[in-house]
C-alpha cells in the first residue's frame, strides 16, 4: 500500500473512532439517525455543490443506482449501529461489528465459491475468533454468566454487532464498485449518498415530530461531531480507495478498532480494558492476515 493511502486511512480510522464515541455517548435512535443526516447534508453542503458541478453531470442511471443503494445499506447500517449501542458496551459492539464482515466474507468464498485458505488465511479466521471471544469480556464472560442482565447486556452486543457488521460488508462491495469501477469521485459519492437517507427517513419524521422536537437540544452537539467526523473520515477511506486495493484499505480500516477499544474503556467506563485491548489487536491481525491469506 502506498504510503499516502496509508496514511489517509489512519487517519481516517482516528476520526470513524471518534464519531463512534460521540454516537454511543449520545444514546440515540432514529431520531438521532435523522438529526445527524441533516446536519451533515448542511455541513457538507459547500464541498457538495463544488464536486456536484464538476460531476453529477456525467452521472447515468448505474451511477444514481449505485449511490440510492449505498444510501439504504448505510441508513440500515447506522441505526444497527445506534441499536447495538443502546442495548450492548461499545467495546464488544464496535470491535465486532468492524471485524466481522471481512470474517463473513472469508467464510462465504470458502463454503459457496469453492476457495481455499491457505496457512495465513487460517490463522486470520482463528486471529477473528479469538479477538472476538476476548473483546465480549474473555473469561469474565464466564464469571458473569450467573448475572441475567449482564449475560443479556453481552448477547445482545454480539448480536447486534454481527448485524452491523453485514451491512459494513454489504455497503463496502457497494463503495468499493463506485469508486474503483464507476471512478466516481470519493467527496460527491458520499454527499449524496447522505443526501437520499434524507427522504427515507421522513416517514418516521411525521410519526414523530414530537419526538425529534425534544432530542434535538440534548443531542444536537453529538450529532454534529458525527456529521463533521463520519463523512472525513469515509471519505479519506474512498480517497485511499483510489490509490490502493481494497483488500489492502479495508483491513488496515481495523486500526480503528483499537482506538475504540482504548476511549471505550477510557472515556466510557467499560470495564475489562485490557483483554478488550487485546482482543482488539487479535482482530485487527487476523483482519489484515485474511487480506493477504
Amino acid at each position: 500500500m502506498p504510503l499516502t493511502a496509508l496514511l489517509l486511512v489512519l487517519l481516517a480510522a482516528l476520526a470513524h473512532a471518534s464519531w463512534n464515541i460521540a454516537a454511543k455517548r449520545a444514546g440515540g435512535d432514529h431520531r438521532f439517525t435523522l438529526l445527524t443526516s441533516l446536519l451533515t447534508v448542511v455541513v457538507w453542503l459547500p464541498a457538495g455543490l463544488w464536486f456536484g458541478v464538476q460531476e453529477l453531470p456525467r452521472w447515468g442511471g448505474l451511477e444514481w443506482g449505485v449511490v440510492v443503494a449505498s444510501a439504504v445499506v448505510h441508513l440500515l447500517y447506522f441505526n444497527a449501529l445506534l441499536t447495538g449501542y443502546r442495548v450492548g458496551d461499545l467495546t464488544v459492539v464496535y470491535p465486532l461489528a468492524r471485524g466481522s464482515g471481512p470474517l463473513m466474507t472469508a467464510t462465504a468464498a470458502v463454503l459457496l465459491l469453492g476457495e481455499t485458505l491457505g496457512a495465513v488465511g487460517l490463522a486470520g479466521v482463528l486471529g477473528v475468533c479469538v479477538g472476538v471471544f476476548l473483546i465480549a469480556g474473555g473469561p469474565a464472560l464466564w464469571r458473569g454468566a450467573h448475572d441475567p442482565a449482564q449475560r443479556a447486556r453481552t448477547l445482545a452486543g454480539i448480536r447486534w454487532g454481527l448485524i452491523t457488521g453485514t451491512l459494513i460488508a454489504g455497503y463496502s462491495v457497494i463503495d468499493g464498485y463506485a469508486i474503483k469501477v464507476l471512478v466516481i469521485g470519493p467527496v460527491i459519492f458520499d454527499y449524496m449518498c447522505n443526501l437520499l437517507r434524507l427522504p427515507l427517513q421522513l416517514p418516521l419524521f411525521w410519526r414523530d415530530r414530537a419526538g425529534f422536537t425534544s432530542a434535538w437540544p440534548r443531542q444536537w452537539r453529538h450529532a454534529l461531531a458525527v456529521a463533521v467526523l463520519g463523512p472525513l473520515g469515509y471519505i479519506l477511506v474512498l480517497s485511499a480507495l483510489q490509490l490502493a486495493p481494497l483488500s489492502h484499505v479495508a483491513p488496515a480500516r481495523e486500526v480503528s478498532m483499537l482506538v475504540a477499544a482504548v476511549l471505550g474503556g477510557r472515556l466510557l467506563g467499560e470495564g475489562d480494558r485490557g483483554p478488550r485491548l487485546l482482543g482488539a489487536a487479535c482482530i485487527a491481525g487476523g483482519v489484515m492476515a485474511l487480506a493477504v491469506g
